[in-house]
C-alpha cells in the first residue's frame, strides 16, 4: 500500500484501544507511513476477542465464528502477507449444529449448498429450490453491498448512485424496509427453515422482525460459503494481525489506559485533536499526535473522554438508540467426550418471538432462553487436556448490567449463575448429553456488568449497536467527530458494523478518508 500523491502527510497517530479493529488501524496506519502507537488498558490485546486460560484449558472470549473469508485474505494482502501464511484455516463440517425445543433431531448446516438444500428439502418438501433461490438473491446482495456500502464512507452519496445500485434501487427499498422474519416467512413455512434463516440477525445484535431483509445476505455467508476455524482459536488471528502491526512499526502499549483526548482550539471555533492523556504504571504523561482514533466503544471515547461540547454523540443522542443483545457467556472444561455436539450448536426455542420480545422490549431473562454453544475442542485437540472437552455457552439476554457479573466456579452473581445452570441443564436436556453437569471440571461466567467494567461496553450490550434500519449504513455512527479535527473512530459501533470483517473494514475505511478516498469499494491491494 503506498500513500497516494495529494493525500495528506503522514505524521504521529494514537490509536484508543487493542481490540480488533484498533490493532487494524495501527497496522494499516504504520503501512501508511504514520507514527504510531496503540494503548489497550488491558495487559494482553484482542479486546473482545480475547483469551483466557486455566488448568490447560483455552477459552475464546467472544468472537468464534470466522465468515466472510475475503475480507480476511484482503485485509492480510494489504499488508503484504496474506490469511493463508498467517493462519491454519479450517472448513467445517458440518458448519453447525441446530436443536430445535420438542423436536428429538437436529439439522446439520453444511460446507455445501447443495447439501443444505437437501436437508431444506427432507424438512419442506419444496424447500430446497426454494433456498437455492432465496441464496441466489443472498449472493447479489452480499456482492452490492460489498461493492457499495460495507467499504463506504458516507462522506458523499454521489459514488453510491451507480447504475448497478440504480438498477436495484426498487429491491434494496423493499429488502430495507421489510423485516428479515418477514422476507424468509415468504418462501418458507416450517419453523426450523425460518429459524436457520433468521438466526443471522442476531449476528448483527438484532433479532428477525427488527433487521431489515438486505440482511439476509448473510445467509450466503454460512449456507453457500462455509464456516472456517482458525486453529489455535481467534486469539491466533488477533496475535496475527498484532504482529502485522509491530512489523509495519506499530508501537503497542498495555496495561496503559486513556484518560481524556487532547484538543486546542481552532480558528472557527472548533477543536483539534493534538493526542491523548494516558495513565500507566500509576503516572500519567500527555502523548501528541495529528491523528487520534477511537477504536475503543464508541460511547465510551465520546462521553468519556471529552467534553459535552466537543461530544458528536453525547448521552441524549445514545438515548435514542437501540443497544444489541447482552450475553451470559459460561466457560466450561467438561470431562469425557461430548459426541452430541458439533463445533457450532445452536439450540432454539419453539416461541422465539418471545424469546426476542424478552430481550429487546420486557428487558427479561427469557424461559427458556435460545443460546450459542462452541465445541472447538470438536476440532482443535489444543484447547482442551487430553480426555476432555472444551465448551462455551452464549446466552443473549438483555443489554443490563445489572444482571450482574460472573465469576469462578459458580461464585458469580446470582442472576447470572442461574442462567448459567438453566443453560447447561438445556443444552444436556436437548441434545442428550448424559450426566453434563456431573462432568464439569472448570466452571467460569461472564455477565453484561463484566462487559460494561472490562470493556466499557455501551448498555453491557456484548456486541454494540444493532443493526436496525435507523442504525445501518449511513445511519449508523460515522468515523470522524464533527466538532474536533483529527479524530476519527473505527470497530463495531461506527460503519460499517458488528463482527470481526466488520471491525477490519472499519480500519480500512479510516485510511480512505484520511487520503481524501471517497470511493465505495475495497482499497487496491499490493501487487
Amino acid at each position: 500500500m503506498t500513500t497516494p500523491a495529494g493525500s495528506a502527510p503522514a505524521g504521529k497517530a494514537v490509536v484508543v484501544g487493542g481490540g480488533i479493529a484498533g490493532l487494524a488501524c495501527a497496522a494499516l496506519l504504520a503501512r501508511e507511513g504514520y507514527e504510531v502507537d496503540l494503548f489497550e488498558q488491558h495487559d494482553r490485546v484482542g479486546g473482545r476477542a480475547g483469551s483466557w486460560e486455566r488448568d490447560g484449558f483455552r477459552f475464546d472470549t467472544g468472537p468464534s465464528w470466522y465468515l466472510m473469508p475475503e475480507v480476511f485474505d484482503h485485509f492480510f494482502r494489504l499488508l503484504g502477507t496474506t490469511a493463508e501464511d498467517e493462519l491454519d484455516l479450517e472448513v467445517l463440517e458440518p458448519g453447525y449444529r441446530v436443536f430445535f425445543e420438542g423436536i428429538r433431531e437436529p439439522a446439520d448446516v453444511h460446507a455445501d449448498q447443495a447439501a443444505n438444500e437437501a436437508t431444506f428439502e427432507a424438512i419442506e418438501p419444496g424447500a430446497g429450490a426454494r433456498l437455492g433461490r432465496y441464496l441466489a438473491s443472498a449472493r447479489d446482495a452480499y456482492d452490492i453491498a460489498t461493492r457499495r456500502f460495507l467499504y463506504s464512507s458516507f462522506q458523499s452519496l454521489v459514488p453510491l448512485a451507480r447504475p448497478d445500485v440504480l438498477r436495484r434501487a426498487r429491491r434494496l427499498s423493499t429488502l430495507l424496509t421489510t423485516p428479515l422474519e418477514a422476507f424468509v416467512a415468504r418462501s418458507f413455512t416450517d419453523r426450523r427453515l425460518r429459524q436457520i434463516l433468521g438466526y443471522p440477525a442476531v449476528f448483527l445484535g438484532s433479532s428477525p422482525d427488527r433487521a431489515p431483509s438486505l440482511y439476509h445476505l448473510m445467509s450466503h455467508l454460512d449456507l453457500a460459503d462455509g464456516v472456517r476455524y482458525p486453529h489455535g482459536g481467534f486469539a491466533r488471528l488477533i496475535d496475527a494481525i498484532a504482529l502485522r502491526a509491530e512489523k509495519e512499526g506499530a508501537r503497542l502499549h498495555t496495561g496503559a489506559t486513556v484518560t481524556a483526548i487532547a484538543t486546542e482550539a481552532t480558528r472557527r471555533g472548533r477543536a483539534r485533536a493534538t493526542g491523548v492523556r494516558v495513565l500507566q504504571d500509576g503516572e500519567e504523561r500527555d502523548v501528541p499526535a495529528d491523528v487520534v482514533v477511537g477504536a475503543a466503544d464508541l460511547h465510551h471515547v465520546e462521553t468519556r473522554l471529552l467534553p459535552p461540547r466537543l461530544q458528536t454523540y453525547p448521552e441524549r443522542w445514545w438515548d435514542r438508540r437501540e443497544s444489541g443483545p447482552g450475553a451470559v457467556l459460561v466457560q466450561l472444561g467438561v470431562r469425557g467426550e461430548l459426541p452430541e455436539l458439533a463445533h457450532h450448536s445452536l439450540f432454539f426455542t419453539r416461541d422465539w418471538t418471545r424469546n426476542f420480545d424478552d430481550i429487546f422490549d420486557g428487558r427479561r431473562v427469557p424461559d427458556p432462553a435460545s443460546c450459542y454453544v462452541c465445541r472447538p475442542s470438536a476440532t482443535d485437540p489444543t484447547v482442551a487436556p487430553p480426555g476432555a472437552e472444551n465448551l462455551f455457552v452464549l446466552v443473549p439476554v438483555p443489554p443490563d448490567p445489572g444482571i450482574g457479573r460472573g465469576g469462578l466456579d459458580g461464585a458469580g452473581d446470582p442472576v447470572v449463575e442461574r442462567i448459567a445452570d438453566a443453560a447447561i441443564d438445556q443444552v444436556a436436556a436437548w441434545s442428550g448429553v448424559a450426566g453434563l453437569r456431573e462432568r464439569i471440571v472448570l466452571r467460569r461466567t461472564v455477565g453484561p456488568g463484566d462487559f460494561l467494567a472490562d470493556l466499557h461496553a455501551w448498555s453491557g450490550g456484548a456486541l454494540g449497536p444493532a443493526h436496525t434500519l435507523r442504525q445501518s449504513a449511513f445511519l449508523r455512527g460515522r468515523n470522524a467527530s464533527r466538532k474536533v479535527a483529527g479524530l476519527y473512530y473505527a470497530g463495531s459501533s461506527t460503519i460499517p458494523g458488528i463482527g470481526l470483517p466488520m471491525c477490519l473494514i472499519s480500519a480500512e475505511i479510516l485510511v480512505k478518508r484520511l487520503r481524501g478516498d471517497r470511493s465505495t469499494g475495497p482499497l487496491p491491494e499490493p501487487a
